[in-house]
Formats: C-alpha cells, sequence, structure tokens
C-alpha cells in the first residue's frame, strides 16, 4: 500500500469517525431533553442569540366536595372546592350526568381571591345525581361526585 494511499484512508476514517461521534452526541442530546436544542439566529447586532422556547400553558384544575352524599328531595347541598390556574372572579358551572352526556344546571359560582368557592344545589328528583364543577369554557372541570338523592 503506498503513503499517499494510507494517508488518504486514514483522513477517510477519522471524517467518518468524527461524523459519527458528533451525529450521536446530537442524538444524545435530544434523546436526553426530549427537544432539540435551540438553533442560534442572527441578532441585529450580528452576534448570534438563541430565542427562548416557549413555556407550556400554566395547567388548571378544580376541586369539589359535597356537605352531604345523601339528601332528600328539596334539600340542599353545599358543594365547595378550590381551583388553581383559574382567575379569581372566573365563572364556575355546576354540571350533571344526563343520558350520558353532562350538562350545564342553573348554578354557578364566581372564584374567590383566595382560589376557592362555594356552590348551593337543591335537588327536585329522586335518583343518583353525578355532578362536577366546571369553567364556563369548559376547559377546566373537577372530578365527579356522586349524590344520592330520595
Amino acid at each position: 500500500m503506498s503513503v499517499t494511499r494510507s494517508h488518504h484512508t486514514r483522513a477517510l476514517a477519522a471524517g467518518a469517525l468524527s461524523a459519527a461521534l458528533l451525529s450521536t452526541g446530537t442524538a444524545g442530546a435530544v434523546a436526553a431533553t426530549g427537544t432539540p436544542a435551540p438553533k442560534p439566529t442572527m441578532t441585529r447586532t450580528g452576534m448570534p442569540s438563541t430565542k427562548p422556547s416557549q413555556t407550556p400553558t400554566a395547567m388548571g384544575s378544580i376541586t369539589v366536595s359535597a356537605n352531604r352524599k345523601a339528601v332528600k328531595v328539596g334539600n340542599t347541598v353545599v358543594f365547595t372546592g378550590r381551583v388553581k390556574g383559574i382567575k379569581a372572579g372566573s365563572t364556575l358551572l355546576l354540571q350533571h350526568r344526563h343520558s350520558g352526556k353532562w350538562t350545564t344546571l342553573k348554578t354557578t359560582a364566581v372564584v374567590n381571591k383566595n382560589g376557592t368557592y362555594t356552590i348551593k344545589r337543591t335537588f327536585t328528583k329522586k335518583g343518583t345525581e353525578q355532578v362536577r364543577v366546571a369553567t364556563k369554557s369548559g376547559t377546566f372541570h373537577s372530578s365527579p361526585l356522586t349524590v344520592q338523592v330520595s
């Protein structure tokens, strides 16, 4: 094998190894973070910069509890709870499951400054009521709660 051919083979092998290491390092970085690193962009000053990544929207949640799980027809149940990620003054709705779908009852509340709310509801029909509290937009809702009306 000639010297030139030997140098050429070594250079080719070194290049292939460098490319493999670079691609492995990038793949490892993407796999470790789950998202690729932002690419540098040029600013007016000519200095490279990276755009800040957008933060995901804050998640909201609603909890609910009832002062009674079983009532007689005509009696009132008081639902209370706390919200997170929902602004004070937002309207909350009481919903019940009817024919397999959540429908809104004519009972609402407003979120207080401290993130709490109170909803009072008088049930007029016997049966098992599955209820939840939801935002007016329907974006967030609580877990369902069952009230037995007799």
